[in-house]
């Protein structure tokens, strides 16, 4: 069977040619290779319709966030308070929800992506 064939390296300004995405010096710069797309991890049409439910109401209209530091943003992500981590009661636990605006939702999202908090 044929080999496919070889490509440039996707890590920006790399001139090397590889078989798959990175080459062999930047795959561990890139550890998410495996990462599923957002349907497969829960995110597909039946979250599309909770989310807009959700920040259709008039309580969940600006990103609590901006409100604490007194300007009100529009809201444009449901947040998990506590990361479902792939728990499905979690995920759709309303409860566990809250509004907040991209930047804000990015934010805390990479502090909690790079200080995880495990529970054994």
């Amino acid at each position: 069977m044929p080999r496919r064939a070889l490509h440039p390296c996707q890590h920006p300004g790399c001139p090397n040619i590889c078989e798959g995405r990175y080459c062999d010096a930047h795959k561990v710069m890139h550890p998410n290779n495996d990462r599923k797309s957002s349907a497969e991890r829960g995110y597909g049409s039946k979250w599309q319709k909770a989310r807009k439910r959700f920040l259709d109401r008039p309580e969940n209209f600006f990103c609590l966030e901006c409100k604490k530091e007194g300007v009100f943003t529009r809201a444009t992500v449901v947040d998990h308070i506590t990361p479902h981590r792939g728990d499905p009661a979690l995920f759709w636990d309303e409860s566990n929800w809250q509004p907040l605006c991209k930047k804000h939702h990015d934010s805390k999202t990479w502090t909690e992506d790079k200080n995880p908090t495990y529970k054994y």
